[in-house]
């Protein structure tokens, strides 16, 4: 019986996802099945895919974002644990066996990530994330946060007051690597097809907690990430990435439009007027910014 699905969704990502999948056969958890999605790539990695027995290959007719090509793998998953893992990664021999006890150990955690290293060797903040409440977000973009990395009131955004070297409960990890409950992911309905393109990870975890979920952060086994690669967007990934210009617009609008996704369905209601217009004014700046950047 497969106690473990792995949903990969790729989008112009062949090179990495060869590298992927390479790293998945080397995993000392062996019972496992992997399904990769794909969204209607120019660099089609129908005959790549191939090479990996066992691996079964979705291809959508377009590019129907991460959200909904996931919950596309999600309907002929058997596993009672999927792992959502992006194409862009590179799985440690041991992590899967590892994250798969960890969260058999502990039935009240919903979701879990390891800790997810970029190929500059630091740690992908991304993996460690605090909700991006209006006060996080000033901090984060503002500075703040460089300045107290270590500040519970200013580090809220990446939670860097917490010990990285030791396993606790975040608000939030990375839809990179996003090892999920079964049974949680169908409380919440899996993931919210409104999110195209980045935020769907904040979103999923913010509903879990909702329902009383945990989510925690596991530094004892890694996973390695090029991280942007589809996107192009990123600048750690610039090198390897193949995404012309229309793809880097579509990831920057993708990007800021799902911060006003998730603060209109989650926080719109709980702060005043003013403030929303200030936030959402904010958003579209930095939108109107970084697409001028490109």
């Amino acid at each position: 019986m497969v106690n473990l699905s792995i949903i990969i969704v790729s989008y112009n990502s062949k090179d990495v996802l060869d590298k992927c999948l390479k790293s998945l056969q080397k995993s000392t958890l062996k019972n496992f099945e992997t399904i990769v999605v794909d969204n209607a790539s120019k660099d089609n990695p129908k005959d790549l895919v191939k090479k990996y027995n066992g691996v079964v290959f979705i291809r959508n007719d377009k590019n129907l974002g991460f959200s909904k090509a996931n919950n596309i793998g999600i309907k002929i998953a058997k596993g009672n644990y999927i792992l959502f893992l992006n194409p862009d990664m590179e799985v440690y021999p041991n992590t899967l066996f590892y994250m798969l006890e960890f969260m058999e150990k502990n039935k009240d955690v919903g979701a879990a990530t390891c800790k997810v290293v970029l190929k500059t060797g630091k740690m992908d903040d991304s993996c460690h994330r605090g909700f991006p409440t209006p006060w996080n977000s000033f901090c984060h973009f503002s500075g703040l946060t460089k300045l107290f990395p270590k500040s519970k009131l200013f580090a809220g955004y990446n939670l860097g007051f917490l010990d990285l070297s030791k396993k606790h409960e975040i608000d939030s990890l990375a839809g990179s690597f996003f090892f999920a409950r079964g049974n949680a992911g169908k409380e919440v309905g899996w993931w919210d097809e409104d999110f195209f393109f980045y935020g769907e990870d904040l979103d999923f975890c913010y509903e879990l907690k909702q329902k009383g979920w945990k989510i925690y952060y596991v530094p004892d086994v890694l996973a390695l990430h090029y991280k942007g690669v589809s996107g192009g967007i990123k600048n750690i990934s610039k090198d390897i990435s193949t995404a012309d210009l229309e793809t880097k617009k579509r990831a920057t609008k993708e990007r800021f439009r799902a911060m006003e996704i998730f603060y209109n369905k989650h926080y719109k209601n709980k702060y005043s007027g003013i403030l929303t217009w200030m936030v959402l004014s904010t958003i579209k700046i930095k939108y109107w910014l970084s697409l001028r950047s490109l």
